[in-house]
């Protein structure tokens, strides 16, 4: 979801971000470096840039909190500071370092201009210390002075792939990064290393890279937004992407979540009017009838190494969607 609409509010920020400084090079060109508006300030921080009118939301004011349905889980309960705060915390991801990866914005009703420019909207990365977590840090992938909004992260042993719209390219791409010394670096394109036959939106790679699974609203699915599957061929190359139908319906699935053992396909349904979690177990070759795991406002499901369940809660109030939240349901035994 991050925070609901990742790609739609990229593409904004890309256009409202060109429109203000000047034209963007096409793809390929050599785009003019924009200058960012925070690089002649100090470097701001997450909680420097959450207005001081936000009031932090908690469970017990919650109206719509999230209702568990399955009893392999603890009741799901929001992550400590420092990983949630009064701003939006979404897109939970665990990299096989145990390092949690997630999407941040300031505020939900932040316009997606403010975001691509306020030094803080993007990627970050922090590490379990005890029975906590340590401070955040914002995971840089651009050039200083340049202009990107980054998201959708999925990490491998040695690669970040993430989804970004930048100076210098139109619209919404994929690119990877590699870890070079510690630290994400070297990024580049890398749409042509996907499937090139029909959009690829939010994914999940297999643990052995060989099956990748993603949601697309391509016209052949079953519904608005449907979740796909491809596997690695012979040479490298992508065999024909494949509507996942045992999981699909007229509603919106995505953001798809592979076990480690691939056994699990864990993803996102709009059900009874808010984003909801689904698992479907494996056999053989299909995919069992999907299970209601979470219920109201909660999505983009993702496991951690010990399979406790994490997932991002939106808070709602008065119809608006004014917080999100990062959750953990422990598992049982």
């Amino acid at each position: 979801m991050t925070s609901g609409r990742t790609l739609s509010v990229m593409a904004a920020a890309l256009v409202l971000a060109a429109s203000a400084a000047g034209a963007w090079a096409c793809a390929g060109a050599t785009p003019t470096a924009v200058p960012s508006p925070t690089s002649a300030r100090s470097t701001p921080t997450r909680l420097g840039a959450i207005s001081a009118e936000a009031v932090k939301q908690v469970p017990e004011a919650d109206a719509y909190a999230p209702i568990l349905h399955s009893a392999e889980w603890s009741d799901p309960v929001p992550l400590p500071a420092p990983i949630n705060t009064a701003g939006a915390e979404d897109s939970p991801f665990f990299a096989p370092d145990g390092r949690l990866y997630f999407f941040f914005t300031p505020s939900l009703a932040q316009p997606p201009e403010l975001q691509l420019t306020d030094g803080v909207t993007g990627i970050y990365a922090a590490s379990a210390e005890g029975v906590g977590w340590g401070e955040p840090a914002r995971v840089t992938l651009q050039d200083p002075g340049r202009l990107a909004l980054d998201g959708c992260a999925f990490v491998d042993a040695s690669r970040l792939w993430f989804c970004t719209a930048r100076e210098g390219l139109e619209g919404i791409h994929w690119f990877t990064a590699k870890d070079v010394d510690g630290r994400w670096a070297e990024w580049e394109l890398a749409d042509a290393l996907l499937p090139q036959d029909g959009q690829v939106g939010e994914l999940h790679f297999s643990a052995d890279g060989q099956t990748l699974v993603f949601h697309s609203d391509r016209p052949q699915g079953a519904g608005g937004r449907d979740v796909w599957m491809a596997t690695r061929q012979a040479g490298g190359s992508w065999s024909p992407s494949v509507n996942l139908a045992d999981v699909n319906t007229e509603a919106d699935e995505g953001w798809p979540y592979l076990s480690p053992d691939g056994q699990e396909l864990w993803f996102t349904r709009t059900y009874r009017g808010s984003p909801c979690v689904f698992r479907a177990l494996r056999r053989g070759d299909r995919w069992s009838e999907p299970e209601l795991i979470v219920e109201r406002f909660a999505g983009e499901p993702a496991l951690d190494a010990a399979g406790n369940l994490y997932f991002v809660h939106h808070y709602l109030r008065d119809g608006v969607l004014i917080e999100a939240d990062i959750y953990v349901a422990l598992r049982r035994g």
